[in-house]
């Protein structure tokens, strides 16, 4: 980062900081209606650094675009085209500044980035968290791991236009090695579960882009607010969708129709998946967490519909290999990737054998992530 930096600003920068990209581990939209998540940290990361300049100017710079984008602090505001990248560090910087950041002055900021590039890891809220530390450290502004992961998850709904929960912002923030994060997403409650030694995760992207905000990842939102709003009716006392049970959805089914019968559904089915994998990793029991992640990703085909036919396809073949535990969609769905969890005994023939299936099938090659749990975000270098 460094060389980089220094090549593009002809100087070094003063604060470095770093987020991780995130798995979707189970509790597929969850988190905006309220239920429980458990996501992990991995140990692939966005990094930023800036350093200040003594005019009002801001200078954007990425590794994967050419050409700088620059505007003046007191002119911030989303960007559209080929440079909307810029709208979430600049969207950190907007919603800092409302919680009180004060900034006298303009600054460089570059990022660079080892995630790969739509398969549902989450890199914009790597590079919100990563600027967030940046910035707080570069004007002293004080805040905990909880307010960051809040902020980010502000600067991603109000000024990026995505509706998404904090599931993101928070794996990214309250990552640790060898564990998965919890968040109870009722009350943005974050806690660490254990993994157990010698599991592994492995990434299969289907290179079908999720563009998450022109999607029906919005429709689907937009779905599950409208089932809770009716629910609400029957019971004035539920607090979000997840709180619901199944026999309180299916007495709404006439006044829901289908399409919302079936979202809220999967949300109360996904909750009890998620509750019983937290209970089954305290227990060691492996095999039932796999167990649950297939049965999720069956949940998000066949009643949250934001799977596609890559993504069916990639369970079906890597859940009948040994070796692998189970497997789902991780992140937004409509494309992007599969998480499969599996022991140290899936081999990389068993996985080039997937890939090659999945290459006669649809005629391009998904691409192979293999990571493991990492450390959440922070400034490594000042």
């Amino acid at each position: 980062m460094k060389a980089f930096f220094s090549a593009r600003f002809g100087i070094e920068p003063t604060v470095i900081a770093r987020a991780p990209g995130r798995l979707e581990f189970i509790g597929n939209h969850l988190d905006y209606n309220g239920g429980p998540v458990l996501g992990a940290a991995i140990d692939k990361y966005v990094t930023v650094a800036v350093a200040p300049r003594s005019d009002r100017k801001i200078a954007l710079v990425s590794q994967s675009m050419k050409e700088a984008v620059e505007l003046t602090i007191d002119e911030v505001a989303p960007v559209t085209g080929e440079n909307a990248w810029v709208n979430y560090p600049l969207g950190m910087l907007a919603v800092m500044r409302d919680a009180g950041m004060v900034v006298k002055h303009g600054f460089d900021l570059a990022v660079t980035n080892d995630l790969p590039m739509g398969a549902g890891l989450s890199s914009s809220a790597a590079i919100e968290l990563a600027t967030g530390y940046a910035l707080a450290t570069l004007f002293g502004f004080k805040a905990d791991t909880k307010t960051m992961a809040e902020l980010g998850r502000k600067a991603e709904n109000t000024f990026v236009g995505m509706p998404c929960g904090i599931l993101d912002q928070g794996c990214s923030a309250f990552g640790k090695a060898e564990h998965l994060v919890f968040i109870d997403c009722a009350v943005n409650a974050f806690s660490n579960v254990p993994m157990p030694a010698g599991t592994h995760f492995h990434v299969f992207n289907t290179q079908k882009k999720h563009a998450l905000i022109d999607s029906y990842y919005s429709t689907r939102h937009k779905e599950c607010m409208e089932a809770f709003a009716i629910l609400k009716q029957a019971n004035p006392a539920l607090a979000n969708l997840a709180a619901a049970t199944e026999a309180e959805v299916v007495a709404a089914r006439a006044e829901l129709g289908p399409d919302r019968l079936h979202r809220a559904l999967h949300v109360v089915r996904e909750t009890a998946r998620v509750n019983d994998s937290v209970a089954a990793l305290k227990a060691g029991d492996i095999a039932r967490v796999g167990r649950n992640l297939t049965a999720s990703h069956h949940s998000s085909r066949d009643w949250f519909g934001n799977s596609c036919d890559e993504l069916d396809f990639l369970v079906s073949e890597v859940t009948a290999m040994p070796g692998v535990y189970g497997a789902r969609l991780s992140g937004g769905g409509f494309g992007g990737a599969i998480m499969a969890l599996t022991d140290g005994s899936f081999t990389a023939e068993a996985a080039h054998k997937v890939i090659a299936d999945y290459e006669l099938k649809f005629g391009h090659k998904p691409t192979l992530f293999h990571t493991k749990t990492g450390d959440g975000a922070g400034v490594v270098a000042k």
